[in-house]
């Protein structure tokens, strides 16, 4: 039996410090052996957002700890590993650099190959990770950072069918959270307080609904929101507008990827498969209305579990193993990119590869 590759990944993009090793099982499928993730919410609370320089100081503070406890709980020794895997970009360059660095030097010295990875395609590979899935494939990537549709076609293929053309959706869940008194990080919050609301207590605005394709936009939604908010006096209507919030975003959503699996389908006419992934697919709401509409229109709708649905290291190792099998490594001096977009052909707009 031929020896099964053993890949470290390395994540350090935004706020997350994780380390990962994954392997194949017998099958030849990606196993997970190690999956460490180091938040740094309580860095960040008190200044509401993501401080640039405060989250590559922890970086560089735990990025060593975070590695070695991954390397330990995987059962594995430092010399098994056979290539090292590191985010690139996008994201926060004096984040990424962190990473990026110290995944270098880490293969420098153990004499394997280094491995550049686009954090976006560690999400659009996560599935893969516990699901057996195949190209093509229709990707719905929501996170913080970004909001797109885009076919799959392979590895590095994608060809975007749409992009947000102002805010990010995982960006517009924190806003909303923000205006409505819930302390950072509040956007995944917001479902909680949806589910004691009403949603039906505000009109709010869905903007491009009608035109742009499967193109979206979420500021006037979140102008609407500020504009609510001001006016809110009690705990029940900060319920009842994070309830509103909740349904005008699972509208949007099933109204535009109706629209993207149409435009799937005029490129690929035998695929059937929908995944949706990044941070805001652990939402439960947006998880129901996207199988709805699955069924709906004969598609197999995939998420990845929910504890990798946000930023980490497997998802990057993931891309990694795929990489590693086809002998596409880079070399030491590979840079930074805090702009890369998966579709390099796709004409520029806000969302299609900026973290912030």
């Amino acid at each position: 039996m031929s020896k099964k590759p053993i890949i470290l990944g390395i994540e350090s993009s935004c706020d997350e410090t994780a380390a990962s090793i994954i392997t194949e099982n017998d099958h030849g499928y990606p196993k997970i052996l190690s999956n460490i993730i180091s938040s740094q919410i309580d860095i960040h609370k008190e200044y509401g957002g993501v401080v640039p320089e405060l989250a590559a100081r922890s970086h560089v503070e735990k990025i060593d700890l975070i590695t070695k406890k991954a390397i330990n709980e995987s059962g594995k020794k430092l010399q098994d590993i056979d290539a090292v895997a590191a985010t690139a970009g996008p994201g926060l360059i004096v984040c990424l650099s962190v990473g990026l660095s110290f995944g270098k030097t880490l293969a420098s010295s153990l004499e394997k190959p280094f491995i550049a990875v686009n954090h976006l395609e560690g999400h659009a590979l996560s599935p893969k990770l516990d699901t057996q899935l195949d190209y093509p494939y229709l990707l719905l990537l929501i996170s913080g950072g970004h909001t797109q549709f885009l076919s799959v076609e392979g590895l590095e293929k994608y060809k975007r069918l749409g992009t947000t053309i102002d805010d990010a959706l995982g960006e517009a869940f924190d806003k909303t959270a923000k205006m409505i008194g819930i302390e950072f990080p509040g956007g995944p919050k917001i479902e909680e307080y949806a589910d004691k609301g009403n949603p039906n207590k505000f009109k709010l605005p869905k903007p491009i609904i009608n035109k742009g394709g499967c193109n979206l936009s979420f500021a006037g939604l979140k102008t609407a929101v500020l504009r609510i908010a001001k006016n809110i006096k009690s705990k029940q209507e900060k319920y009842d507008l994070a309830a509103s919030f909740q349904k005008t975003i699972e509208e949007i959503l099933y109204i535009k990827s109706k629209i993207a699996i149409k435009s799937f389908k005029n490129i690929n006419p035998k695929s059937n498969t929908f995944v949706v992934a990044g941070g805001v697919a652990a939402n439960k709401k947006i998880r129901r209305i996207i199988l709805k509409l699955c069924e709906e229109e004969n598609f197999n709708a995939i998420f990845p579990a929910q504890e990798l649905c946000g930023d980490n290291a497997a998802m990057i190792a993931m891309v990694g193993l795929e990489k590693f099998k086809k002998k596409q490594f880079n070399k030491l001096d590979y840079p930074a990119k805090p702009r890369w977009p998966l579709d390099e052909n796709a004409i520029f707009l806000k969302g299609a590869g900026i973290k912030f």
